[in-house]
């Protein structure tokens, strides 16, 4: 962080620090450590650092400030993939490339979980062509984050130039505008015109819950809708398919592929949490925050996903590149930087 800023950066990131906060606060927008938000100001980009939790926002510590032309130059290079650890570049998002390259000065990417609840339907691109017809969005096939992102948004961008809306299959929503004030009104009217009303689920067999919970350190989550994973046909058989989103497979490899069985109430346990077929779902005492924020993302999603769609799930070769050394070191950096874990306490 800057010893000094300017009085106009002091400005613009205490903006975004409140723009990241309100973010945070809406769990259909961001789940655990997930997204980033960044802000161009005099040649340094301000961009939340990887890891942190949108919750955090008012700490010191939540941005790391970036030289433009410095990170423009790694992706220019190609070589943002394996930046050196003591680099200030290894602080930030693995989405930085893709900051640095949107000529906007304000950049938010968040997991929001309408937008997802279209973008993994394999007619994701047509049914938003009518719901975003007249913003200036851009549909792109999924491709990993860090790097190949970037590229694609920057090939893509240079197409479309203008393009302040992008549509990320299998992953989320990018939205870019001149302020906080501009993104923040895009993104609501974005979030109007996705939204989708949640599935309701058949109950849970609380009776059984709390038998099953008495056997080990197990109990009834507070959070309804998580049942459903457990309850619901239509969530049992969009997850049946395998990992829609790569953060599904980085904080809940348990719940994909083939989590469920037929026949008698029968388990698939994770290491926190226990989906019990048909019956519903139980979380263990020490759950960390972060897995159940993901488990309650997971479930509001599957409930707003049309059960007769055709999905696009993600690949055997894509899911092992999201389960890489990255992927270990920001699931440590995620959990660390939670706060107040177990989630339960």
């Amino acid at each position: 962080m800057k010893n000094h800023l300017t009085s106009r950066e002091c400005a613009e990131v205490a903006r975004l620090r409140e723009l990241s906060a309100l973010l945070g606060r809406n769990p259909l927008l961001v789940q655990a450590s997930t997204g980033n938000t960044s802000v161009k100001v005099e040649g340094t980009l301000w961009m939340k650092a990887s890891g942190k939790w949108f919750a955090h926002a008012d700490q010191d510590d939540f941005f790391v400030d970036l030289d433009v032309s410095e990170v423009q130059e790694c992706l220019r290079g190609k070589n943002m993939l394996e930046p050196q650890p003591s680099s200030k570049l290894s602080l930030g998002s693995i989405e930085t490339t893709m900051h640095a390259t949107l000529p906007f000065p304000v950049v938010v990417h968040i997991h929001s979980l309408n937008t997802l609840a279209w973008a993994v339907r394999s007619d994701g691109e047509a049914q938003l062509s009518l719901r975003l017809k007249g913003l200036s969005w851009q549909w792109l096939p999924y491709v990993p984050s860090g790097l190949p992102l970037a590229l694609e948004i920057e090939r893509v961008f240079s197409r479309h130039p203008g393009t302040n809306v992008f549509v990320l299959s299998n992953h989320g929503l990018v939205v870019c505008g001149d302020s906080c004030d501009s993104v923040q009104a895009l993104l609501g009217e974005v979030e109007r015109r996705l939204e989708i009303e949640p599935r309701p689920a058949p109950p849970p067999d609380l009776s059984l819950l709390h038998e099953l919970g008495r056997s080990g350190p197990w109990q009834v989550p507070e959070f309804a809708r998580l049942h459903g994973l457990a309850t619901d046909p239509g969530c049992q058989k969009i997850l049946s398919g395998g990992y829609l989103y790569p953060c599904q497979a980085m904080f809940l490899p348990t719940t994909s592929p083939h989590p469920y069985t037929t026949g008698a109430v029968t388990e698939n346990r994770g290491d926190r949490f226990w989906i019990v077929d048909r019956a519903g779902v139980l979380i263990r005492e020490d759950i960390g925050r972060a897995e159940l924020e993901m488990l309650t993302g997971l479930a509001e999603l599957v409930a707003r996903i049309d059960p007769e769609a055709t999905l696009n799930y993600l690949s055997e070769s894509q899911v092992q590149h999201v389960l890489s050394k990255e992927a270990s070191q920001y699931l440590q950096l995620a959990h660390a930087n939670s706060g107040d874990c177990p989630a339960t306490s």
